[in-house]
């Protein structure tokens, strides 16, 4: 069941389900918690998934000024803190994935672990200006969703998809250097026609410690929806179990002992 959340810079929606250990879900831009539809039920038959609606998107009310992912990495550590009490499990796809590795950075205390699904490392050559076409394009796809629950009405859309795609197109957020001072076990998952080429993905997963990588195959960004029952499996295994000592272990072999 939904309802709000009173932060510092304004109210946030989100919802509640299952019990067990905390798992709060960041969704990516032009959408809302709704995207996780088919993710939520079964997670939550393990985990109390806590799924939010970033702040100008679904039922949280746009504010004044440009979305960053600070902005929204606040309002995430804000939410765990009053509703999970404590660290949780933190999964965050594509602009939600960025929003998970800033919350991981700026406050490590926060994250048991973390997953980041279609948010690899950008490189400049990946960034495209914002064009009206495009913003025209996701108006078009997802403008009446949007304003079936947003306060803010279905005639504010175009300025959240601007702000969006603004945000995206700022450039590499974080750099190998920044994330390899994530401490939580990761998970970077993609999918194998995504929006990024699969190599930002391998690069994420290269620079974070000990991080594990699944790419899905036969699918696209949307893939928390074209195969909810693969992902589904994926999220579970990585969250609800430990680490298997590999048998043959190349990266995350142990360092050599230095010879006495």
């Amino acid at each position: 069941m939904g309802t709000y959340a009173e932060l510092t810079h304004g109210n946030v929606w989100y919802e509640d389900q299952g019990t067990g250990e905390p798992m709060v879900l960041i969704h990516g831009g032009a959408v809302d918690s709704r995207f996780f539809v088919h993710n939520i039920g079964p997670l939550a038959e393990r985990f109390r998934v806590i799924a939010i609606d970033l702040w100008g998107h679904g039922r949280t009310a746009d504010r004044e000024g440009p979305f960053t992912l600070e902005s929204f990495a606040t309002d995430v550590a804000e939410l765990i803190e009053a509703v999970a009490g404590g660290p949780a499990h933190i999964v965050g796809h594509s602009i939600g994935a960025e929003v998970a590795l800033a919350v991981a950075l700026q406050r490590p205390d926060l994250v048991r672990r973390l997953v980041n699904i279609s948010g690899g490392l950008n490189q400049p050559s990946d960034i495209t200006p914002v064009v009206d076409e495009q913003i025209a394009g996701a108006v078009a796809f997802l403008g009446a969703t949007y304003g079936e629950v947003s306060p803010d009405g279905e005639e504010h859309f175009p300025v959240v998809v601007r702000k969006d795609f603004a945000l995206s197109a700022a450039g590499p957020a974080f750099t190998a250097d920044d994330v390899a001072a994530i401490t939580a076990r990761t998970l970077v998952m993609a999918a194998d026609d995504d929006l990024l080429p699969i190599e930002r993905f391998a690069d994420l997963y290269r620079a974070i410690p000990d991080a594990e990588l699944s790419i899905v195959p036969g699918t696209s960004h949307f893939l928390l929806q074209e195969k909810p029952e693969a992902c589904n499996a994926i999220l579970l295994e990585f969250l609800s179990r430990d680490a298997v000592p590999t048998v043959a272990p190349i990266r995350r072999a142990p360092a050599a002992a230095d010879d006495e």
